[in-house]
């Protein structure tokens, strides 16, 4: 990782660091650093966002429904490039899931449409089950 650090680009790497299961867009990290009392401006986040993305700490989801794009930091698990990831539609919570069916479906795109998936940018939206749970308790 780079030498050079400032006390926001700290705070900013601690804030995803702690939200490691989660997405996490620049307006999240703008709006956290300001209830901490560190006021940074969006440009200067979305850069930094980008660094760590470039240095393979951070990955970068682009999500079709949002205007914004979420980070979920990584740091050295490089090991999520090897498996599957669900989001959450209602809480908003990225799930890592391995799964040798999906392996198989991968596969299948490969070798019978000639089409190769990355699993590292493939995101399922759905519910998880506690969204699903609140939901059915509602009805």
């Amino acid at each position: 990782m780079e030498t050079y650090k400032t006390k926001q680009r700290q705070l900013i790497l601690n804030y995803l660091i702690q939200n490691k299961n989660t997405h996490i867009t620049a307006d999240d990290v703008s709006d956290h650093l300001r209830r901490q009392g560190t006021s940074v401006g969006k440009a200067t986040i979305y850069r930094y966002l980008d660094r760590l993305v470039a240095q393979n700490v951070v990955r970068r989801f682009s999500l079709g429904n949002r205007a914004s794009a979420c980070y979920q930091y990584i740091g050295d698990d490089q090991d999520c490039q090897a498996h599957y990831h669900l989001m959450c539609t209602g809480c908003g919570k990225l799930i890592h899931m391995e799964c040798s069916d999906l392996d198989r479906i991968f596969c299948h795109l490969d070798e019978e449409h000639s089409f190769k998936a990355d699993p590292s940018k493939t995101i399922v939206y759905g519910e998880c089950r506690e969204c699903s749970r609140k939901e059915t308790s509602k009805v």
